[in-house]
């Protein structure tokens, strides 16, 4: 039979799930194999990338999208578990698990409109399986990117809040580092963490000089992050009488505390959990590179020199 699509999948991976145990994914891939007779050639068969089994991509796509409308979770790193909304799902039967569903789940709709303030020329993240293709081949490349880009930051994150506290300070630390802060790693390293003064975590050198020093707030938080927080922090910051820091945290901010950052005199950067999530996929901290695609075009130069 034809290798089923993620959609399709997306019942039979919750399915498995519903003992209730952690599931490892490497696993779960071979007993969906084997439920939907794939040979040995089809469980082969590669992406044109040739990164990654094309059956393996779609079963990680349909438990992505699961996790994202809450319906799975990740208890620890390379396994999934049902939730009680996935519990509560399989417990009407359906027929079918596909995107329709999962748009039920304001989880899932706030995933898909998390981009959702676009430039008129942006293509819109959909799956073409959800619209009827319009597109040119070079817009549905693009499309396609954006959509891979937006799962892999959301992917960067959940792992992020999953991490120590430790894990957390060194992932700022490498950050700020490939982002050109802190000198060498090593120099950075010691800085972070040494401070403890009131609301502040570490200092970091602005330039590899250390002409200038920047104060770090790092926090894994729960909730948004309030106005009171960022006014301990910029009170901080003049007791050393400094006048740049940044504040990091994996949740949000509120709005009050966004507008108080932009009226004081000192200079604060909030960097939230989607903004931090951004920078690492962009300077490849925590992610790696599985395939390239070269897109070329005619070179009308070269025919017309006949």
């Amino acid at each position: 039979m034809a290798i089923p699509n993620y959609q399709t999948l997306m019942l039979p991976v919750l399915k498995l799930a519903t003992d209730g145990g952690d599931h490892k994914f490497s696993q779960a891939v071979e007993k969906l194999a084997d439920e939907f007779n794939l040979s040995t050639e089809e469980r082969n068969e590669l992406l044109p990338s040739g990164s990654q089994a094309v059956f393996n991509n779609r079963v990680g796509w349909a438990r992505s999208y699961l996790k994202q409308a809450g319906l799975l979770e990740s208890p620890k790193r390379g396994f999934f578990t049902i939730t009680q909304k996935g519990k509560e799902l399989l417990a009407t039967n359906p027929d079918k698990i596909d995107i329709s569903i999962l748009e039920q789940y304001p989880e899932f709709v706030e995933f898909k409109n998390r981009k959702k303030e676009k430039s008129d020329n942006e293509v819109q993240l959909e799956t073409a399986t959800e619209q009827e293709s319009t597109l040119t081949p070079e817009d549905a490349l693009a499309s396609a990117y954006k959509q891979l880009r937006l799962a892999l930051e959301s992917d960067v994150l959940s792992s992020i809040k999953e991490a120590s506290s430790s894990f957390f300070e060194r992932l700022v630390v490498d950050l700020l580092v490939k982002m050109g802060y802190g000198g060498s790693r090593q120099e950075a390293g010691k800085a972070l963490g040494k401070s403890g003064d009131g609301g502040v975590d570490g200092i970091i050198n602005e330039d590899r000089l250390g002409l200038d020093v920047i104060y770090i707030q790092a926090k894994r938080w729960e909730g948004s992050v309030g106005r009171p927080e960022i006014q301990k922090f910029a009170g901080a910051l003049q007791g050393q009488r400094a006048r740049k820091g940044v504040f990091i945290t994996t949740s949000s901010f509120t709005k009050e505390a966004i507008e108080y950052a932009s009226l004081i005199e000192s200079k604060i950067i909030l960097i939230d959990g989607e903004h931090l999530s951004k920078l690492m996929v962009e300077h490849n901290i925590g992610v790696s590179t599985v395939g390239q695609y070269e897109v070329k075009k005619l070179d009308t130069d070269y025919f017309d020199n006949e």
